[in-house]
């Protein structure tokens, strides 16, 4: 590998590896600065990264020039080769990270002057800007009001379905136990008289659960009302 001398600034392969760690610096910073992008970061803080990543590659395209100019001396033609190939590579991510600088600027641009549109837009609609903040308060208020009183409807809602699910389960015992207790009665030979007023009394008990569940509706249902 031949030591050329570049101007006074070093040999090819001096050259060539102050490119390479400013490289891997400049991948770091641009990688860094993509994450301050979308965090809550200050302004100054991206600025003066953006502004070390621009002197970074602007250094880095100098020593491409440089290492440019030196690898044409080399006299062996395979190392020559070899040195165009790896001057090449440098370059091209140098021109690769100035794109990805070029492109954050760009966007960077693009959402101040959204920010700003926005804020002359909500400025036309209304000069008070205290105001608007006020009227997004009282949206997000109005939305957690309605998602409370949703939560109620439906617990309200289950509620009475559980107790509903109750008086069917009463129902159900109350029917079987009226069935064995006629067993019992027709067995021991009880008059038709008892066993009417056994059935009465049954008839009585279900008007009594009947009035019962649709008293539990009509309540279920003037709370919802109520809570909306």
């Amino acid at each position: 590998m031949s030591a050329l001398e570049g101007g006074g600034g070093g040999t090819l392969s001096e050259i060539y590896h102050s490119a390479k760690r400013l490289l891997l610096r400049t991948r770091d910073e641009l990688e860094k600065l993509e994450r301050l992008e979308y965090t809550a970061a200050s302004s100054m803080d991206s600025s003066d990264l953006s502004t070390s990543i621009k002197r970074d590659i602007t250094q880095i395209q100098s020593l491409c020039v440089e290492m440019d100019r030196l690898w044409r001396s080399v006299a062996a033609k395979s190392q020559r080769d070899l040195w165009k190939r790896k001057v090449e590579q440098v370059a091209e991510e140098a021109d690769s990270m100035k794109q990805s600088l070029d492109n954050y600027f760009l966007r960077n641009q693009k959402r101040m002057m959204e920010a700003k549109e926005r804020a002359e837009l909500l400025g036309r609609a209304n000069g008070d800007s205290a105001h608007i903040l006020r009227i997004f308060d009282d949206e997000a208020q109005a939305m957690n009001s309605v998602r409370n009183s949703s939560r109620m409807i439906e617990e309200a809602s289950a509620t009475g379905e559980a107790i509903l699910f109750k008086y069917s389960e009463q129902r159900d015992r109350l029917k079987r136990a009226q069935r064995k207790a006629l067993d019992v009665l027709n067995t021991v030979g009880l008059s038709n008289t008892v066993l009417k007023l056994i059935e009465r009394r049954h008839r009585v008990d279900n008007w009594i659960k009947y009035a019962g569940m649709i008293l539990t509706i009509v309540a279920v249902f003037v709370f919802v009302r109520w809570v909306r």
